[in-house]
C-alpha cells in the first residue's frame, strides 16, 4: 500500500473514498522509470484510459513495508517518514 503525499493523488482519492492500485511504470528494457506524463501518454494512449500530469514525481524510490506477517518488516528504505512504525 503507498500513502502518497501530492496533492492530485490526495485529491483522487478523497473523491474516489477508496483504495487505488498503482506501479512505477518500468517498460520492459529499460532501466529507469517513465516520470514525464507526456511521454506516457504519447507511449501508452492507446492501451490505458487516462493518464493525469501532475508535475515530475521524481524518481526516488519509495519505503516498502511488509504488513504480510504478526512483525511488519521494512523490506526498503525510501521516501517517506518511518517515524511512525518505530
Amino acid at each position: 500500500m503507498r500513502i502518497p503525499d501530492h496533492v492530485v493523488t490526495q485529491a483522487i482519492l478523497g473523491e474516489l473514498g477508496e483504495p487505488l492500485v498503482s506501479s512505477t511504470l518500468l517498460m520492459p528494457g529499460e532501466d529507469e522509470p517513465m516520470t514525464q506524463g507526456w511521454e506516457i501518454k504519447e507511449m501508452l494512449d492507446h492501451s490505458v484510459d487516462a493518464v493525469i500530469d501532475s508535475g515530475d514525481c521524481g524518481t526516488e524510490p519509495t519505503t516498502v513495508i511488509d504488513f504480510s506477517e504478526d512483525e511488519m518488516e521494512v523490506v526498503r528504505v525510501g521516501a517517506g517518514d518511518l517515524s511512525r512504525f518505530e
